[in-house]
């Protein structure tokens, strides 16, 4: 055989242009959903390499392209259907505009869009993108008037002043969240080996208040310490950056480091921020296609996704 099988055919997959087949929408003031897929390429990439992650929400809606006819279909992560009966789907919002060049333009851009979406009482799932795209996001949800915990899983700490002159990017994700009114908790999992960070940013972040779960005790200890870390009733903002999960299930990454969180570690965190708290809204950041191997990585995230979405369905009918 010389030609590559369309497995995809096989679970009569169709072909779509959306995440997982779902809906699209491109009008957020009328949106009507459990929650929304929105990419967002680009924020504020550092000058020595721009937007290298500006393809991985593509990456993850082709990566699930196969399962677009079994959406209604058991998914074992979840206990039944993604989206069961009596719950809403989510929706597909496609890519947001972006600039190589006006950075506040496209944090401008990300952060009207998040807050027109959670405005209508949907949970935006926001798909990246390097991890600056969480900045405006974590901005937007401002405009609720409510109060957050910020549940971060990553294997970095993101606590820089300032990094390469840029106070906006993504190694300056939480010191930024900790600067706003709104955000009155913060909970950071899985960070491991050598980042971009000093002591004194780690120092900087306890003394703030966070409360660090580091990937060496996450694999001692388990995740129950975090769960009981969790406000009941809180309003939640999850941080999810990919090089969270260890490369061997996740390789699509720039900031690969051994000694990972599971697939299942990182399902069980947001289920537990379901079941504890109240999710709010998402971030899947850090995808870069174009260092998977094999397509791995992207399968794997596209799975979490999509479990993310039916944990939201689920939340939003109880």
């Amino acid at each position: 055989m010389n030609k590559t099988p369309d497995l995809a055919a096989l679970f009569g997959a169709t072909e779509t242009k959306t995440f997982l087949g779902l809906e699209p929408c491109s009008d957020f003031s009328s949106i009507d959903a459990s929650s929304a897929f929105v990419g967002a390429p680009c924020a504020t990439p550092y000058g020595s390499v721009g937007a290298y992650a500006q393809n991985g929400p593509d990456s993850l809606r082709k990566a699930i392209s196969s399962l677009t006819a079994n959406i209604e279909r058991h998914n074992f992560d979840l206990g039944g259907p993604t989206f069961p009966e009596g719950t809403k789907r989510s929706v597909d919002c496609g890519d947001l505009p972006w600039s190589d060049t006006d950075f506040a333009a496209n944090r401008a851009t990300i952060r009207k869009a998040i807050s027109t979406i959670a405005g209508r009482g949907v949970v935006p799932i926001l798909v990246g993108g390097d991890d600056s795209v969480p900045i405006p996001m974590l901005q937007a949800m401002g405009d609720t008037g409510k109060s957050f915990t910020v549940l971060q899983i990553d294997a970095h700490i993101d606590w820089r002043e300032s990094h390469m002159g840029e106070t906006h990017g993504l190694s300056s994700t939480m010191r930024r969240a900790s600067e706003m009114d709104h955000i009155e908790k913060i909970i950071q999992v899985g960070a491991r080996g050598i980042g971009s960070g000093h002591s004194s940013d780690f120092e900087d972040a306890l003394a703030w208040g966070v409360k660090f779960f580091v990937g060496k005790d996450i694999h001692k200890n388990g995740l129950q310490p975090v769960f009981e870390e969790i406000d009941e009733g809180a309003d939640i903002i999850l941080c999810i950056d990919i090089d969270a999960l260890d490369p061997s299930i996740a390789p699509n990454t720039i900031g690969r480091s051994p000694g990972g969180l599971s697939f299942y570690q990182v399902l069980e965190l947001i289920e537990a921020a379901a079941k504890r708290g109240q999710i709010a809204a998402v971030d899947f950041v850090e995808i870069m296609p174009e260092v998977d191997v094999d397509g791995i990585g992207a399968l794997t995230v596209s799975r979490l996704v999509a479990a993310t979405m039916g944990i939201v369905a689920r939340q939003q009918a109880d």
